[in-house]
């Protein structure tokens, strides 16, 4: 790598870590490209340069916070030997991230909401897709033995992820009263019976 590409990937790297640090100092109000030039110390033409505009910035800080979670969730199953322990290990995980990268989360959960990933939806489901294929691979087999009910991937995903995913939220909120030790010991369970076969 040239050093001019070594640059301009630390410039993408500034970029993002301040892009994060904003977003989670000042909230979404507060996340506005002005804030995020200052704090990183580069300039809205090189923001504009790399990303092409404010909106592909957020769509790969959404990308890059998207990846770190689903690389651990995957990293979870690879030391999994069965069905259970799967499926459980994949609802601690999130919990876990949550709790260890709320900055990180908050990012993915407000952005839910974001015009921005509307306008590149193609490009993050293809990204989504790419990064969700190990967890898809794991999953197959074992559907297809009968461990895992048969029902759409989609849904799956839901079961899987939906309680988690729901309970990250609440937490990230403050607005409830939320244990996440609490949830990692009693929702994995509950997630796992609703996915075995009639």
């Amino acid at each position: 790598m040239s050093p001019r590409q070594q640059r301009g990937e630390a410039t993408v790297d500034r970029l993002l870590t301040a892009a994060l640090r904003v977003f989670s100092d000042s909230g979404q109000q507060g996340f506005t490209v002005s804030a995020v030039t200052s704090a990183s110390g580069v300039s809205l033409g090189s923001l504009y340069h790399h990303f092409g505009s404010f909106d592909g910035l957020a769509v790969a800080l959404y990308t890059r916070c998207m990846e770190q979670l689903f690389e651990e969730m995957t990293a979870a199953l690879t030391r999994t030997r069965t069905a259970r322990t799967g499926i459980c290990a994949l609802v601690r995980c999130y919990l876990r991230f949550t709790e260890e990268h709320p900055d990180v989360a908050l990012f993915l959960h407000a952005s839910a909401y974001s015009g921005y990933l509307a306008d590149h939806a193609d490009e993050i489901r293809r990204v989504k897709a790419e990064r969700l294929r190990g967890i898809a691979e794991w999953l197959r087999p074992r559907v297809e033995a009968g461990e895992i009910v048969a029902i759409p991937s989609p849904l799956i995903d839901v079961l899987i992820l939906g309680p988690a995913a729901e309970t990250a939220r609440r937490w990230l909120s403050s607005a409830y009263d939320i244990d996440l030790a609490e949830a990692a010991r009693i929702l994995p369970d509950r997630v796992w019976r609703s996915l075995q076969p009639d």
